[in-house]
């Protein structure tokens, strides 16, 4: 992109000036170039649609009448561990979580409310946490930003963002913006996240992000040391 119309695009700040153009060098025609989607966005969406084609709502609810719990976690489980979104702690500590009658039961009814219940999005947010914070542990801790946020993304990446809070926070100090970061997931973090997200939605509107997909793997290339110049 010519340097006048990045000068024409109403950009937040400095920081998110530099961080457009560190994108754009990786990734020239931006969120539809063909090499962003091979390395950024193309597994993400494949487990989307992994998670639409089983765990959709209409496939959700039925499991759960039917007490499928442990079928649920395997499904969900499955699909994220085709990704490279968590940390293989995360994933461990996922797993064992789930493995118990209770611990089934309390992920995939909590996973359900929090994606299809009723009430605003921060309270289910807020009822999600605690869910997660409640599951059997065994070695390491299962409540993490990470696993707060995974499956809100993978199943509705039009409303969810996903929290990595290493490369997040340096992606939110190179973009000038105050994320008022805390390590214990809560709404408040998440609330600030969401509005970094529609930041930076604002801000790139002229490269027409899909999702928060798109969103999520541009601050990842800000944060990340795989995309260092």
């Amino acid at each position: 992109m010519k340097k006048k119309d990045v000068q024409q695009q109403k950009i937040s700040t400095e920081g998110a000036t530099e961080c457009r153009r560190k994108f754009l060098r990786f990734f020239p025609k931006g969120f539809y170039d063909e090499k962003y989607i091979n390395w950024e966005r193309g597994y993400k969406w494949k487990a989307h649609e992994d998670w639409e084609e089983v765990l959709n709502r209409s496939a959700y609810r039925p499991l759960l009448r039917e007490r499928k719990f442990a079928e649920i976690c395997a499904f969900a489980v499955r699909i994220e561990s085709r990704t490279n979104l968590l940390f293989s702690f995360e994933k461990m500590a996922l797993r064992d979580a789930v493995k118990t009658p209770e611990g089934a039961r309390m992920f995939a009814e909590g996973l359900y409310e929090f994606l299809h219940g009723r009430g605003k999005v921060e309270t289910k947010f807020e009822r999600w946490c605690e869910v997660i914070a409640a599951l059997p542990r065994k070695q390491t801790r299962v409540l993490t930003h990470p696993l707060a946020t995974v499956f809100g993304f993978i199943a509705q990446p039009e409303t969810h963002i996903f929290l990595k809070p290493n490369v997040t926070r340096i992606a939110a100090r190179k973009y000038d913006f105050d994320l008022q970061y805390k390590s214990r997931p809560s709404w408040e973090t998440y609330a600030g996240m969401l509005e970094f997200a529609e930041t930076i939605r604002r801000d790139l509107s002229d490269l027409q992000p899909r999702d928060m997909m798109d969103i999520q793997s541009f601050i990842w290339v800000q944060g990340s040391d795989e995309y260092t110049e």
